[in-house]
């Protein structure tokens, strides 16, 4: 039995490794201009894990066929060290290897994280909370109105809680339910949670931030190609969690202008 569990090791660990050595189940087409070094440090890490995985799982396979079955007489025997040296040895490796990973994700994420945005880029506020995410353009004037979160009223639909008849720079804003954004512009999200915590994530745009209430956080990207894509909270934030989704529309800049005309209209 014990050299049968050894083979159903190898077996199972082969298996497990095809459908990721041949991408069967692989992320989505990526429309960023910051995507690709995501992308490879993905891979990296997928490959070190996978080799890392596999190791040991033969290992444990040899062990296993290889000492389950003692014969009487046979002299027991121990790791050089004992189970301390083991222990510090697997300490030691894997903290290197989250070490390394840390070290090369840098490059990965500095792009997204570690630069601001353009001067140029097209502000987006982004509002997340139970359950729908709400999207606020500045107007000709390129500055926000101030929330007033004593006027927030979802029944009136002042999501944002702006004062149109106090305040100069609220009347232009522009609050939509749907995303939409130019392509080949970089985009300035600012992204606050009026609850809970949730998350924006759009598996192309390989963009994925939490939303941490009672801070504004801050995001930028740029989008390569015309499409529509999802937008979807991926923290577990409440029953409807599982409904919490909205649209990016991607868009060229002429088809742009004119959405923003259209919801300008219906503000």
């Amino acid at each position: 039995m014990a050299k049968l569990f050894a083979v159903t090791i190898f077996v199972i660990a082969i298996v497990s490794a095809i459908p990721i050595l041949r991408h069967t189940w692989w992320m989505a087409e990526d429309i960023s201009t910051h995507g690709a070094p995501i992308d490879e440090q993905m891979s990296e890490t997928m490959a070190e894990a996978g080799i890392s995985f596999l190791a040991s799982q033969f290992i444990l396979g040899y062990f296993i066929w290889k000492f389950s079955n003692p014969k009487p007489g046979d002299k027991i025997k121990t790791f050089p060290g004992g189970a301390k040296a083991m222990v510090w040895a697997a300490f030691l490796l894997v903290g290197t290897e989250v070490l390394a990973l840390g070290v090369f994700g840098v490059k990965a994420w500095a792009n997204v994280y570690f630069t601001p945005p353009a001067a140029n880029a097209v502000p987006v506020e982004v509002q997340a909370g139970q359950f729908a995410f709400y999207f606020r353009y500045p107007g000709p004037d390129g500055s926000f109105g101030p929330i007033h979160p004593d006027m927030i009223s979802e029944a009136n639909q002042n999501f944002y809680g702006l004062d149109t008849d106090h305040d100069a720079d609220s009347k232009d804003d522009v609050v939509t339910a749907e995303m939409a954004v130019p392509v080949n512009r970089e985009i300035h999200l600012i992204m606050h949670s009026k609850d809970v915590g949730h998350s924006f994530f759009v598996p192309e745009l390989r963009v994925q931030q939490d939303f941490v209430p009672g801070m504004d956080l801050s995001v930028h990207f740029t989008a390569t190609k015309i499409g529509r894509y999802e937008i979807v909270c991926t923290q577990l934030c409440g029953l409807g969690h599982y409904n919490m989704k909205a649209y990016l529309s991607v868009l060229s800049p002429e088809d742009f202008d004119a959405w923003m005309k259209k919801e300008k209209a219906m503000q």
